[in-house]
């Protein structure tokens, strides 16, 4: 059977996408994404590693399971995440003294100033996200995506690592 041909389809205007809140989730991830690193290009690090080594200097001696529960991402990626971190000095992992098998995190004095001089950038870059939007509404936006995911954090618990 021969499938039948519509102009809407091949529409943007009228495509199905077009009515597709995880397109355009997705989409504003990935723009807020280039945005942060167009930002900090001078620094070296995604919006992963900031998150990690910011959780890290806000919980100072955190595991590396809780980190990696606080910025939704699983184990085995956070760690490949950590690796790197680690390998450039940022930060360091140190055995826990009552659980030799877990390890703690320390953002190391180069890591705390390179994120001293990085969280300007960031904010820069959350606010080039941010700025098409009129200031009255950026708060309200942020409020209504925190309360979405915080209504549907349960579905994302079992794949924190985003789908390919």
């Amino acid at each position: 059977m021969k499938a039948k041909s519509s102009s809407a389809a091949a529409d943007p205007e009228t495509s199905f996408l077009e009515g597709q809140s995880g397109f355009y989730i997705r989409r504003l991830h990935q723009i807020a994404a280039a945005l942060f690193m167009e930002h900090t290009a001078d620094f070296g690090v995604t919006p992963i590693q900031f998150g990690v080594m910011m959780t890290a200097r806000e919980h100072p001696e955190i595991d590396q399971r809780t980190l990696a529960q606080m910025v939704r991402f699983d184990t085995s990626t956070i760690g490949g995440v950590i690796d790197r971190l680690e390998r450039r000095g940022l930060i360091r992992r140190n055995a826990s003294p009552s659980d030799r098998r877990v390890r703690l995190l320390t953002l190391t004095e180069e890591g705390e100033k390179l994120l001293d001089q990085l969280i300007p950038h960031a904010i820069k870059a959350r606010e080039s996200v941010l700025e098409p939007l009129p200031a009255p509404q950026r708060e309200a936006f942020l409020t209504m995506v925190k309360t979405l995911v915080d209504a549907h954090e349960a579905i994302g618990e079992s794949g924190l690592s985003e789908a390919a």
